[in-house]
């Protein structure tokens, strides 16, 4: 089973922001798009995304710039996913690619009637990818004490 997806395509005019440079919106959308294929590929299932942590805009993107994002599971819990996301871009005079943002991902494999259903278990095998599975899982545990922190201050 394939545990990454890889997507390219060109920045348009309609993602720009005010100040001229691809919006922080759209980037998220790409994220949203590319995470969702990468997760529902390995739970052959619906999934709905969770959360979205750690979303660090390092470089704005321009318009007309090519796009490569990558989604990578990089840890399973018993109903989620954990996928890391990297976007970059280039412009056409270059070769190499930039990387511009970066974050973690979580989906929840759902049924029919959106119960979470059990995924199967991502084991990692490279010294990377058992970093990675480190590195979910320690933002998973500052998940839970944010949360914690939250907790007075919302009203659901």
């Amino acid at each position: 089973m394939n545990n990454k997806i890889s997507f390219q395509f060109i920045s348009e005019p309609t993602d720009v922001n005010f100040g001229g440079k691809v919006h922080g919106g759209v980037v998220m959308k790409w994220i949203d798009q590319t995470a969702y294929t990468c997760a529902r590929s390995w739970a052959e299932t619906y999934c709905v995304t969770v959360y979205v942590g750690g979303i660090r805009f390092y470089k704005p993107i321009s318009i007309g710039e090519v796009i490569k994002i990558e989604a990578t599971v990089v840890y399973t819990r018993k109903t989620s996913i954990h996928i890391a996301v990297d976007v970059f871009s280039r412009d056409f005079s270059n070769e190499g690619f930039e990387k511009k943002t970066h974050c973690i991902i979580v989906f929840v494999s759902v049924d029919e009637n959106g119960k979470p259903i059990a995924v199967k278990k991502w084991i990692p095998n490279s010294k990377a990818e058992k970093s990675m599975e480190e590195y979910a899982i320690k933002l998973n545990q500052l998940r839970k004490q944010i949360s914690e922190e939250m907790m007075p201050f919302i009203k659901l």
